[in-house]
């Protein structure tokens, strides 16, 4: 049975791919920082018949990913770490004159560093696993310039950097970073809560990660409505 572990899986894009991965037979290990909406995330996962495993905790603590990489390992292995969990650096998003440097050191932390830290740990059972595979979430801010999303952009531009050079230097693995496109999250929302035009769910674009699964194309950086339009 394939086991994946997925960060900021309470809701949004992290519970869809939970939730997907399950229907298909996955065993889950997933993470988020509130206990309480996490428990209830993993419930409804669980609904599958599969096996999950709810750990709430900071994925910038070290001693937390060991933990997920531990409980994964239980289960029999990990072959898929999706880094999910983000930190927007303010909230609501700022420009870069007013943004806080804590905010930004946040942002580089949860997006970049524990994102990092994370496969790190979970290199020795990726390697043993016969399709490892490391999906890093990406963003649109990354590669283009938005007034407002400097510091959230550059962490995720940081973050699309170590998952190419990660690819180059683990070819026997596969390591996507994946833009997923415009969605209505809560992670949106806090960045932009004026903005009220309606946006796709984060259930329509998990199609494009379950092909990338399927297909397992090179290791490189992808746009999930690409992904989707190529169908």
């Amino acid at each position: 049975m394939s086991v994946a572990i997925i960060t900021g899986a309470s809701k949004g894009l992290g519970l869809a791919l939970a939730e997907a991965l399950a229907a298909r037979g996955w065993d889950l290990v997933l993470d988020a920082r509130t206990e309480g909406v996490l428990t209830d995330a993993a419930v409804a996962v669980a609904a599958y018949g599969t096996r999950v495993e709810a750990l709430p905790g900071d994925v910038t603590d070290a001693a937390h990913r060991a933990e997920l990489v531990a409980a994964a390992g239980k289960l029999g292995g990990v072959d898929l770490v999706v880094s999910n969990a983000s930190a927007l650096g303010a909230e609501p998003l700022v420009r870069l004159e007013e943004l806080a440097l804590d905010g930004l050191r946040r942002a580089l932390e949860v997006n970049v560093v524990a994102a990092l830290g994370l496969v790190q740990e979970a290199l020795p059972l990726l390697r043993a696993s016969r399709a490892g595979a490391v999906i890093a979430v990406s963003s649109d801010a990354a590669a283009e310039a938005y007034e407002t999303w400097g510091g959230y952009g550059a962490s995720k531009a940081a973050l699309d950097h170590l998952a190419a050079v990660l690819g180059a230097e683990e070819p026997e693995l596969r390591v996507w970073a994946v833009d997923p496109g415009d969605m209505g999250t809560d992670l949106y929302a806090a960045a932009v809560p004026d903005d009220e035009d309606p946006r796709p769910s984060p259930t329509s674009v998990v199609p494009a990660f379950l092909r990338l699964l399927d297909e397992r194309p090179a290791s490189g950086r992808y746009g999930a409505p690409a992904l989707l339009e190529e169908r």
